[in-house]
């Protein structure tokens, strides 16, 4: 008895039950099976033929250790659709649980795609307890027996019925143990994996032999075995189909074609057989022991009796392909840091400090806000003293492109050149656009969505002939020595009037990449030029100078009575501004007047009285409105001839806007936006002055902004209803910006005004701006131009196979390419990414070639046989294996057949050493029996061997036994599922 103990002290429990790390190591898995729902009777449908390889596999992983070594637990199921709950579980009380059902099920033998084990042991779902770290591993036996007895105490604890295995040796080995409990029933699955094989388990009886013997059956006779056989052949060499596609030949160029590739086209396809094999895999199904006779010196089974065939094809590893090849070099250029200069050797500028100092000058000329006459047009004489230079430094051998490549491309890029000399060249350019007018369809308008350029442009041209010369002649060099030359080009267009071909008309499209957009600027400004100059030929001096071409002729209504004077003002016109040296630009207005006095002064003829009546004198008139009056003095309102707005490219624009942005709010920064804003307005205004005198700001107003002159009707004194007009309510706001401007107007025709858009400015910006250019800025602006084209090439070339998967991914890499180069500089990964897809499409076109090559499609002479081979060629690139209809008799499987008899007549004379190395194996000698078989060795022979016996006592339940077989030249394994009951024994 216990000696009565004061309240207060402690009672204390001693617990020995403290939970080993064993323990807890099992409670963690029960703990992981409960979470995932995988306790209880496991239940589902038998399952489809095929579903392996059509359904979807999921699984989900969790971690758990044992002390501190880490385990990942994952559970691999295939994803099926409820079944229905009704009774039907409870009537079959001692049903077996579903893993074992599914090792004999014959519906998913060979699976082409699935977890090695569902292949090895047919099961719908298992969990998998393997060491977290890729290089840990299980490696001693006792630590193995831990595990399985963890895994077993786990399962029965929990009555979870899905198979649990461990993974143990070297991952590579792919090593499981494992088993699976039911209600008094229990399967164990073990491995043996041998890098040699036993002779006798190279052949059937062998494997029945030990399939037997490891059942152990006390019942005699056995119940029959079901077997199941696959035998793979590999089909390596396809020699009598040496791969069609030759790269283009280099040195061939002519007549603008690179060895069958034409200038502005890009390659297309592999250099190399992008399918390296093919596998056919034939089956036999359901035999049953006795059937058939497979021993070490006799075998039944000749493929081309088999009743299934399948196929698969195994493809080159990145083989080689042309465009892609195109797409990478040139991407590479966008990394390269050098400038053209660099690049051709030392700079053309460095021979005379003068000249140095000479352009220079005129550079900074160029980029000061003020127009300024640059004497005698020094950057022109440069770059042509440079050229002669360039030439000089440069042996004619050591330039990076021969003159026969360089002709070609010029003359690709401009076909107008070849008749410069011809008296037809003025007329041919006048328009400026491609001969092909844009067609309507989506592929043409790919650039508005690539940011590119059209397809019949010359930015366009010329991104295809960067990426030509990139790959084959000379790389950035070749890159370098175009593009220099193309700039010079530019450059003599403009001096000489020659508009550029290939570029749409109008202003810039900002829907273009920026260089285009420069190119399309340059012909803006060379049209203005070209006007210009025309309209000082011509004796009529009202040529809209300023102003577009189109408007030049309308504008000879002048109403001087006196044509001398009209003549004079024309030679004084032309007088001042016709010697090439001078810089042209029309003079602000009192400078204008200032300069027409002295000209005048020089020639003696003093019309200083003229200065004055110069305002009443309608000038720049274009025509009569035709409706409306002027106010005051009634008569009809003239259209005057106006300057067209400046054309403008984005980064212009964006500039601008920067500028305006950073005046602020401050008035005087809002006075002075204004007046930048306001230059077009008050060009208008000051035409508008001179061509009807007298005028007022409603007149104005009625015609440029009708919206802005409210008329309404009104009774006057006399009781008549007349209409009275006024200025609308924001025009009345006071220190009004169009009342300001109206204001400091003077009468000025347009074609005295100060220009809008400085044509000569901007013409020697563009050039500035395309001189400086590196290649890797070059190949950045002209990248999306090369990409489009990939992608239009890819189009038309899949248009001729038609193959559904590709179309999905061109669509894909049209959106793809879309977002990405929308933007003024994509990253290189988001590139590298396009790249990479448009890459993965000419793959698979030039793998489809390939097997339409090899399976003859083209020479197939019946239509319906044609189609199944296309069909079939298209599921090869699809599907990872593909069945043969009517296996070796069927049209493709004859073709199969030919194949490997080909491919076994050259490898039937074998060299000396092999001959030797072969005679070792006995599979080798009894399939090879004296004569050439028309099939190699099989590389792989699998084997499933399937029963369903009591074990371990006659008494006990009939249960189903498995074993699986592979082997191969590296190993050999067997896989087998035996199952015992653990009630009856």
């Amino acid at each position: 008895a216990l000696s009565p103990q004061p309240e207060s002290e402690v009672f204390e429990i001693t617990d020995f039950t403290t939970a080993s790390e064993w323990e807890r190591f099992i409670s963690k898995i029960e703990e992981v099976l409960n979470d995932w729902k995988l306790i209880g009777i496991s239940s589902g449908k038998p399952l489809e033929k095929g579903v392996y390889t059509t359904g979807a596999w999921e699984e989900k992983s969790d971690e758990i250790s044992f002390a501190d070594f880490k385990f990942s637990i994952t559970h691999h199921y295939l994803v099926q659709e409820p079944s229905d709950k009704d009774g039907k579980e409870e009537l079959v009380e001692d049903a077996l649980p579903l893993p074992m059902q599914d090792l004999l099920c014959m519906n998913n033998d060979f699976p082409p795609r699935a977890h090695c084990l569902v292949r090895w042991y047919g099961l719908r779902e298992f969990v998998v307890i393997a060491p977290a770290a890729n290089n840990d591993a299980v490696l001693s036996e006792s630590k193995c027996n831990l595990l399985l007895s963890s895994v077993s105490i786990a399962l029965g604890n929990t009555g979870c019925q899905v198979p649990l295995f461990v993974q143990i040796h070297h991952k590579w080995r792919r090593m499981y143990v494992g088993e699976c409990q039911g209600p008094g029933v229990r399967t164990d699955f073990e491995m043996v994996h041998l890098r040699k094989v036993p002779t006798q388990y190279t052949h059937l009886s062998g494997l029945l032999d030990i399939f037997k013997s490891k059942i152990g059956c006390p019942l005699t006779p056995l119940p029959p075995v079901s077997i199941a056989i696959r035998l793979t052949y590999v089909l390596q060499d396809w020699q009598q189909y040496f791969w069609p596609q030759q790269p283009p030949d280099i040195d061939a160029l002519v007549g603008g074609e690179v060895g069958g590739l034409e200038f502005g086209k890009l390659p297309f396809g592999a250099c190399e057989d992008p399918i390296s094999e093919l596998h056919l895999a034939t089956t036999w199904p359901h035999l049953t022991e006795g059937i058939i006779v497979d021993n070490d010196v006799y075998s039944d089974l000749d493929p081309l009796q088999a009743p299934q065939w399948s196929v698969r094809v195994r493809k080159a590893d990145n083989p080689q392909c042309l465009l892609g090849d195109f797409l990478t070099e040139f991407f590479k250029l966008c990394r390269r840091k050098e400038s053209t200069d660099e690049i051709l050797g030392r700079s053309a500028f460095e021979e005379e400090g003068k000249e140095v100092a000479d352009i220079s000058h005129a550079l900074s000329k160029l980029t000061e806000p003020a127009p300024v006459p640059i004497h005698k047009l020094s950057v022109t004489n440069m770059v042509h003293s440079a050229k002669k230079k360039i030439r000089k430094h440069r042996g004619v051998d050591e330039s990076p492109l021969n003159n026969e490549v360089l002709n070609t491309i010029i003359l690709f890029l401009f076909p107008d050149a070849a008749d410069k000399l011809a008296e037809g060249f003025e007329s041919r350019t006048s328009t400026s656009a491609g001969n092909n007018p844009p067609p309507e369809n989506e592929d043409y308008n790919l650039f508005s969505q690539f940011k590119s350029a059209p397809s019949d442009s010359l930015t366009y041209k010329l991104a295809l002939c960067l990426c030509m010369i990139n790959f084959y002649h000379g790389g950035v060099k070749g890159v370098a020595h175009l593009w220099q030359e193309f700039v010079l080009e530019m450059r003599y267009r403009w001096e000489n009037n020659y508009l550029i071909p290939g570029l749409a008309n109008g202003p810039p499209d900002l829907r273009c990449c920026l260089l285009h957009q420069k190119l399309q600027m340059l012909n803006c400004c060379i049209e203005r030029k070209k006007a210009r100059d025309e309209g000082k030929k011509g004796s009529i001096s009202d040529h809209s100078l300023g102003g577009s071409c189109g408007d030049a002729g309308k504008g000879a209504d002048h109403s001087a009575d006196n044509p001398e004077k009209e003549k004079e003002v024309g030679k004084s016109w032309e007088s001042w501004s016709d010697s090439e040296e001078e810089f042209f630009e029309c003079l602000s207005d009192t400078e204008d007047l200032k300069g027409n006095g002295q000209e005048n002064g020089k020639k003696g003829g003093a019309k200083e009285g003229n200065k004055e009546p110069v305002n009443l004198k309608p000038e720049g008139r274009l025509h009569p409105h035709g409706k409306l009056m002027l106010l005051h003095p009634g008569e009809p309102l003239y259209i005057p001839i106006t300057q067209e707005p400046a054309p403008m490219t984005e980064d212009l624009l964006e500039e601008q806007s920067e500028v305006l942005a950073k005046l602020g709010t401050s008035a005087e920064g809002a006075h002075l936006r204004a007046r930048m804003q306001s230059a077009c307005l008050l060009s208008d205004m000051e035409s508008f002055k001179a061509a009807n005198p007298g005028c007022c700001l409603e007149d104005f107003v009625r015609w440029y902004s009708p919206r802005d002159y409210i008329e309404e009707e009104v009774v006057d004194e006399k009781g008549n209803i007349v209409i009275k007009g006024e200025l609308s309510a924001r025009m009345k706001i006071p220190s009004n910006m169009w009342v300001e401007a109206w204001e400091t107007a003077k009468p000025v025709p347009a074609r005295r005004q100060k220009r809008l858009f400085d044509d000569t400015r901007e013409a020697e910006k563009v050039l500035h701006y395309l001189a400086v250019q590196k290649p890797a800025d070059l190949a950045r602006h002209l990248l999306p131009c090369v990409i489009h084209a990939a992608v239009l090439k890819v189009k038309e070339e899949e248009a001729l196979e038609d193959i559904s998967s590709v179309k999905k991914i061109i669509k894909q890499i049209i959106s793809h390419s879309s977002k990405v180069l929308r933007f003024p500089n994509p990253e290189d990964k988001k590139l590298e990414e396009i790249i990479a897809q448009i890459m993965s499409v000419e793959a698979i076109i030039a793998r489809a070639r390939s097997l339409k090559a090899k399976f003859g499609v083209e020479k197939c002479e019946n239509e319906e046989e044609k189609e199944d081979l296309q069909r079939f060629v298209n599921c090869l690139l699809e599907q990872p294996e593909v069945s043969v209809i009517g296996a070796g008799k069927g049209p493709a499987g004859s073709i199969i057949h030919k194949l490997f008899v080909n491919a076994q007549r050259v490898s039937a004379v074998p060299p000396l050493d092999e001959e030797l190395r072969r005679s070792g194996s006995s599979e080798e000698r009894r399939l090879n029996m004296g004569t050439t078989s028309d099939f190699p060795p099989p590389t792989g022979r699998e084997v499933i061997l399937r029963t369903t016996v009591p074990r371990p006592a006659p008494y006990s339940k009939p249960l189903p036994q498995r074993m699986y077989s592979v082997l191969t030249k590296e190993d050999f394994r067997l896989a087998g599922a035996f199952s015992a009951d653990t009630t009856f024994f």
